[in-house]
């Protein structure tokens, strides 16, 4: 595949914004280790290939289990996600598949109960942005 544009080289200021937003929720205060698992997750449902590969990378880097990482497709069907990594990863599916369903009261309800209100105000920035990342990726098809 060849890439069709490149952001950083295209246009260089929104790049710079993406990146100072990216340093902005690292500075949040958000747990890295939720931040990590919802970026990877949000990228499989995206489909952005070279998300994927560079999120696993910093999330091994950064000590996240390799176990954990594996069977993130599947987090729903294994005990291996504590109640928090579960809320952030439920969060992170709904605000990503919202499209024609939107978040509902339950969906916010179930997320609160295991995560504040900063906590998911961060998080959802956090999906936002990499639901952001995602579609430049897929748009540009960045290679893995």
């Amino acid at each position: 595949m060849t890439m069709r544009f490149n952001v950083a080289k295209d246009t260089p200021q929104l790049y710079e914004s993406l990146l100072a937003l990216n340093a902005a929720i690292a500075d949040s205060g958000a747990d890295i280790r939720l931040i990590h698992l919802i970026k990877i997750r949000v990228s499989q449902i995206n489909g952005c290939a070279f998300c994927v590969g560079m999120h696993i990378k910093e999330a091994i880097n950064d000590d996240v289990e390799q176990n954990l990482i594996n069977l993130l497709p599947v987090w729903r069907e294994t005990s291996a996600f504590d109640a928090r990594e579960r809320a952030a990863l439920s969060w992170a599916e709904a605000l990503t598949l919202l499209a024609g369903t939107g978040v509902s009261d339950d969906d916010y309800e179930a997320a609160h109960a295991e995560l504040s209100e900063q906590d998911l105000a961060a998080l959802t920035v956090a999906i936002g942005t990499m639901n952001l990342w995602n579609r430049i990726g897929v748009g540009a098809q960045m290679p893995a």
